[in-house]
């Protein structure tokens, strides 16, 4: 008969093979004892931190009161290829063949989705208010769980969510370490950026990289002068981070992102081939040189990237979707709808779903099936009644269709073609298809 295991060794155990809940369990019976099991403590601390941790490098949503109240911004108007308010139009390399999906930004959309994309963002105080809360992705662990004090910090600032507490924590900290602790002046630069105290944040950052040069410190400091709307110190930070840490992937991809969002595709996809040659399981370093090469009209060598995403274990309703895009602009359309048919199959909501559904509706279109595409843009409406390029697209096939001639459709037309020039009132296509149902109405 084998000996039960001591229970602290078995809660560590739970810890150790991710069985958080279990492991806090545990340990809420071992602090049921006698007091003064600090183990015990720090243990569950780390536990429920475990459970909601969000890693603060990677994580940047912006809200939709900080988008209203920016008080932040110096000037109204900045100089072109130095914010991200504004990003320029120029692709590097001149126009692209393929002409380009973008966000309501105008920042032209990514093959990856990332926390801080205008993707994930609400547009409206209703939107954000009926928005549900979701988990957001978990990459690098880069906090430091040795002693109490700081599990307890991770424990408040994470499970609890109680800024204010944690920053008076890790004040005390710091000054009971006389000032030379950098890991504690990172959590104070941590509170001050989730405070809205970016300046703050700066200095706490600065310091702790005198004393200790770490690479989350530069993606932390590189954060608030992304938010601070600086996006070329950002990238000399980077840069100087390369020169100390060389090959250093996250610091290549911090680049590439920054260019991405400044509309410098070309130079995005030199960057995120470097990270490549260091990491060549990097997904979304693949992911975006894929769509690049689908938005520069190479298809086939697009197919190639994606395939290799699916080699890699990624199996979800976006890489099929584009599996299925790339599968029909290279002529490979025996695997188009059997690709379009596994997104639908694994799409989780309805705004994936309608995704598919308004990528069908441009095969339909490229078959020459305009009664299938109008089915599709349908469903996407169905699914997304926002969806601005479906409606834009019905416009079009009203038109194409030879119901122009009565005033009841060509009033459907303008209406739809009015709904997509609300969300993308740059858009070229739509102003000029409004242009011309004005002229039909007028011969009317």
């Amino acid at each position: 008969m084998g000996l039960e295991p001591e229970p602290l060794f078995q809660a560590w155990s739970y810890f150790r093979r991710r069985k958080f809940r279990q492991c806090s369990d545990l340990c809420s019976q071992l602090l049921e004892g006698p007091p003064g099991e600090q183990a015990a403590w720090s243990l569950k601390t780390r536990a429920l931190t475990e459970m909601v941790y969000v890693d603060e490098i990677d994580m940047d949503q912006e809200e939709i009161a900080e988008m209203v109240l920016d008080e932040n911004a110096i000037a109204q108007v900045a100089r072109p290829g130095t914010s991200l308010k504004l990003p320029g139009t120029s692709q590097g390399g001149g126009p692209s063949p393929a002409i380009r999906p973008v966000t309501q930004s105008g920042r032209p959309i990514t093959g990856f989705v990332r926390p801080s994309t205008q993707s994930g963002r609400p547009g409206t105080m209703e939107q954000a208010i009926n928005t549900p809360l979701t988990a957001r992705p978990i990459t690098s662990a880069s906090g430091r769980y040795i002693r109490l004090g700081t599990a307890l910090f991770e424990y408040i600032f994470h499970h609890e969510n109680d800024v204010k507490n944690a920053l008076h924590l890790a004040a005390l900290a710091t000054e009971h370490a006389q000032f030379k602790d950098w890991w504690w002046k990172v959590q104070i630069g941590k509170c001050y950026y989730r405070l809205g105290l970016y300046r703050e944040a700066e200095k706490q950052f600065k310091s702790a990289l005198k004393q200790q040069d770490m690479v989350d410190t530069v993606l932390y400091l590189a954060k608030v002068y992304l938010r601070l709307d600086q996006p070329v110190t950002a990238l000399n930070l980077f840069k100087q981070g390369l020169d100390r840490f060389p090959g250093e992937v996250t610091l290549i991809c911090g680049i590439a992102r920054i260019h991405e969002e400044m509309n410098n595709i070309s130079s995005a996809a030199e960057y995120y081939k470097d990270v490549l040659k260091q990491d060549n399981t990097h997904v979304e370093a693949i992911a975006c040189i894929g769509s690049n090469h689908f938005y520069s009209d190479q298809p086939e060598i697009a197919l190639r990237f994606y395939r290799r995403l699916l080699q890699m274990g990624v199996y979800n309703c976006q890489l099929f979707n584009n599996l299925g895009l790339c599968c029909f602009y290279a002529q490979q359309y025996d695997m188009t709808l059997s690709s379009f048919e596994r997104a639908l199959f694994l799409a989780e909501n309805e705004e994936e779903t309608a995704d598919v559904w308004y990528n069908l509706g441009h095969v339909a279109v490229g078959i020459g099936d305009l009664n299938l595409a109008y089915q599709c843009f349908k469903l996407t409406l169905v699914n997304n009644n926002d969806y601005a390029e479906a409606y834009n697209n019905l416009a079009v096939l009203e038109m194409r269709k030879g119901h122009i001639e009565q005033v009841g459709d060509l009033q459907r037309s303008y209406t739809a073609a009015q709904k997509s020039e609300e969300a993308f009132p740059g858009h070229v296509d739509t102003q000029q298809l409004i242009k011309q149902l004005k002229q039909h109405f007028a011969m009317l």
